[in-house]
């Protein structure tokens, strides 16, 4: 263990790894094969696992837009001055310094690709809070409209969605899921030896539920139908899972690269077939609307592995950091709430002093 731990320091200790995110939309911790669940087949979801170190014990947000907040700030999300997904509660503070922000500041390419969910006007967009390649829906999801300022494209479809990319309209070919693994996966490959931070944030499984029929198909028959269309989802984005690490291990760069999965919230369709003997699902802020799958996958510095630690979304941030070689310091470090996971990255049993986390529903009208 000793010289293990030595390894790892000394890979730290050289040139910052590429980092890449995925978090999936309702999605919940049930959902996923190598869980236990008796019907979805998640077979490289199942591989990222098997190959990661993996908390047990990780804890999110009821629903979306409060757990990306966290996510991006290391904060709460009432802090961050979101306390629902609509009615422009969902717009992270303007003060908020974002991980896209710190990283981008020490050197790293910064990338988002799908749903942002933090704010749909202007100076709320990614594209000001750190992030330099911009490729998203808007809203919640695709095609949804709200009272305000959160809404996407009018009559978008998860099919050759129009996607906002940078500063304009782009009308895309292809499933949304594709689309946006296919669109980070070249940005990844385009920027020479520069470090990047690739945040692939899918709006699926999400509804309405639209699948390509070819993924409803696999489970047509063996559950309900709008539980084969949830599962259809699940298994293109498990595909697109498989894509994107044979493209790091083809790219030469996976001993360098950090590849992170997370759902947002709890679940939602599939737990009408399997919800890990939890209560509750997403808006719920019982167990089966906070657990949450977390996966940290990087070969060769972080042996696989269960991490049993209490840990959580405000988490994400001060670790990213710290794997990056930052310290935080001024504004950010008065920001920051969580506490780095790194020391249990290297070390299961580290210390890891007792807390409380509390969560807190805010969905009033």
């Amino acid at each position: 263990m000793f010289m293990q731990l030595l390894a790892i320091v000394a890979s730290l200790a050289g040139a910052p790894p590429n980092i890449v995110v995925v978090l999936t939309d309702d999605q919940g911790y049930g959902d996923i094969g190598a869980h236990g669940n008796p019907v979805l087949k998640t077979p490289h979801l199942d591989r990222l696992r098997a190959e990661s170190r993996r908390f047990l014990d990780f804890h999110v947000s009821p629903t979306c837009a409060p757990t990306r907040s966290a996510l991006m700030t290391g904060r709460h999300e009432f802090k961050n001055g979101i306390t629902h997904t609509i009615y422009e509660r969902e717009r992270l503070a303007p003060s908020a310094i974002t991980i896209a922000d710190v990283l981008g500041d020490a050197g790293y390419r910064t990338g988002i690709f799908g749903k942002w969910h933090l704010g749909d006007e202007d100076a709320y967009l990614p594209g000001k809070r750190g992030f330099g390649e911009v490729f998203i829906h808007g809203a919640g999801g695709i095609g949804q409209t709200y009272p305000g300022s959160c809404g996407d494209a009018p009559g978008n479809s998860y099919f050759n969605p129009a996607i906002w990319h940078n500063d304009h309209f782009e009308k895309t070919s292809g499933y949304c899921t594709d689309v946006f693994f296919n669109r980070a996966m070249d940005w990844m490959d385009k920027g020479g030896s520069k470090p990047f931070f690739c945040w692939i944030a899918t709006n699926a499984p999400h509804a309405p539920l639209d699948v390509m029929p070819k993924d409803e198909a696999r489970y047509a028959g063996l559950v309900p139908p709008d539980v084969a269309k949830f599962f259809g989802m699940i298994a293109n984005i498990d595909d697109n899972i498989g894509r994107l690490l044979e493209r790091i291990k083809a790219s030469g760069r996976e001993r360098d690269t950090l590849v992170v999965f997370m759902n947002d919230n709890g679940g939602t369709v599939g737990c009408k077939i399997f919800n890990a003997g939890m209560r509750g699902q997403k808006v719920t802020a019982w167990l089966g609307g906070t657990r949450a799958s977390s996966f940290w996958r990087w070969p060769g510095t972080l042996e696989p592995g269960d991490i049993k630690a209490h840990a959580a979304h405000v988490d994400v941030f001060p670790t990213m950091a710290d794997i990056a070689g930052v310290k935080l310091a001024g504004p950010v470090s008065s920001q920051v709430e969580g506490r780095s996971l790194l020391p249990l990255l290297l070390d299961p049993q580290a210390p890891w002093p007792d807390r409380y986390l509390v969560t807190h529903m805010g969905r009033w009208p």
